[in-house]
C-alpha cells in the first residue's frame, strides 16, 4: 500500500486529496479545497498576477506540510486552465518547485476531460449515454460517455472567472446579463452541441455540490453520487441569479470563492439544461484528481 496526494491546481480552486491506494482500490484519508482564485484578474491577460501567485504558493506551502504530516509517499500535481495559458507559466512553476519541491504537470484541455470522464466514471453503473459537465474557473469540460467509453469530449475556454472578468454584470444580475452569457456560451461551444441527444447530464463535484447543499440545506454527502430535481435545481438556479452579493455573503453554504462567481454558474447550467432538454441531474462526487489516480506509479 502506498499513499498518494493528488493536487488539482484549478483557476478558481486548489483541491487536495490523500489517498492509500492498493492495487484496485484507494482509501481516502484527507481531502480539502482551498478558493485561492489563481485567475482573478488576469485570467484573459493569460497572465497569473502577483497577489493570486501569493495565494497559490501560500496555499501549496500549507498542502506540502499537510502531506508531510501524513507521511505521503509521492504528490502529483496538476495544472489547469489558468496556469496552462499563464504567459508567467514558468516564473510560478518554478517558484512552487523551489518553495514546496512539488513538480507542476501542466495538462491540456483534451488530457483534463479525459481525466475528469475517468474520475467520474470510477463508480457509475450506466449503459446509457450522459453528459458529463465541469465548470472550472479558466475551462468548462464537456463530456458525452457511458459507463463503457468516453465517446465525445472537449474543453472550452469558457470558466467563471473568464466570464466574471470579460462582463460587467448587474448586482443582481438583470436579464440582458443572462442573455450576453448565453451569447457568450453558444459562441465558445461552437457547433460541439449539434445534433446532440442526450437526456442526463452529469455535474462534476464543485458548483454542482454547492448547489444541491443550497436545495438540501445540508452538507453533500462523502463519495456519494446524487440524483438532483430537475424542478428543484432549476428553481435553485433562478433564485441564485436573482440573488445579490450582498444576500450570498451571508449565506455560509457557499464557499467565499463562489459567492461572486454563483450566479454565473447558475447561467451555465440552466442554459445547458436548456440547450439540450436535460430531464435527468446527477452529481459525482469525484472529478480530474480522482482520475489522475490509476495514472500515477507510486
Amino acid at each position: 500500500m502506498k499513499r498518494l496526494a493528488v493536487i488539482d491546481l484549478g483557476t478558481n480552486t486548489f483541491n487536495l486529496l490523500v489517498i492509500d491506494r492498493k492495487k484496485n482500490s484507494f482509501t481516502e484519508i484527507y481531502g480539502t479545497k482551498v478558493g485561492v482564485g489563481l485567475g482573478l484578474g488576469g485570467i484573459n491577460e493569460n497572465l497569473i498576477r502577483e497577489d493570486a501567485m501569493r495565494r497559490g504558493l501560500r496555499t501549496l506551502r500549507k498542502y506540502k506540510s499537510k502531506c508531510n504530516m501524513l507521511n505521503v509517499d509521492k504528490i502529483v500535481a496538476f495544472g489547469t486552465s489558468a496556469i496552462r495559458n499563464a504567459s508567467n507559466q514558468s516564473e510560478f512553476i518554478n517558484q512552487v518547485k523551489y518553495q514546496t519541491g512539488i513538480d507542476v504537470q501542466v495538462i491540456s484541455g483534451e488530457t483534463e476531460a479525459a481525466l475528469i470522464y475517468k474520475g467520474v466514471n470510477s463508480g457509475l453503473q450506466m449503459p446509457d449515454p450522459f453528459l458529463i459537465m465541469d465548470i472550472g474557473g479558466g475551462s468548462t469540460e464537456f463530456i458525452v460517455g457511458n459507463s463503457d467509453k468516453m465517446i465525445e469530449a472537449a474543453s472550452f475556454e469558457i470558466g467563471a472567472a473568464r466570464i466574471f472578468q470579460e462582463f460587467e454584470l448587474s448586482d443582481p444580475i438583470i436579464s440582458s446579463d443572462c442573455e450576453k452569457v448565453e451569447n457568450y456560451l453558444n459562441r465558445g461551444v461552437g457547433r460541439f452541441f449539434d445534433g446532440m441527444k442526450v437526456d442526463r447530464l452529469i455535474g462534476a463535484s464543485g458548483s454542482f455540490e454547492t448547489f444541491y447543499e443550497l436545495i438540501s440545506n445540508k452538507t453533500y454527502p462523502v463519495n456519494q453520487y446524487v440524483e438532483l430535481s430537475k424542478g428543484a435545481l432549476m428553481y435553485q438556479l433562478d433564485s441564485i441569479i436573482r440573488s445579490s452579493l450582498a444576500e450570498r455573503e451571508q449565506d455560509d453554504r457557499i464557499i467565499p470563492i463562489r459567492k461572486k462567481m454563483a450566479p454565473i454558474a447558475a447561467m451555465k447550467i440552466r442554459w445547458i439544461i436548456r440547450k439540450l432538454n436535460i430531464q435527468k441531474i446527477m452529481i459525482s462526487p469525484y472529478s480530474l484528481k480522482e482520475g489522475v489516480i490509476d495514472e500515477v506509479i507510486v
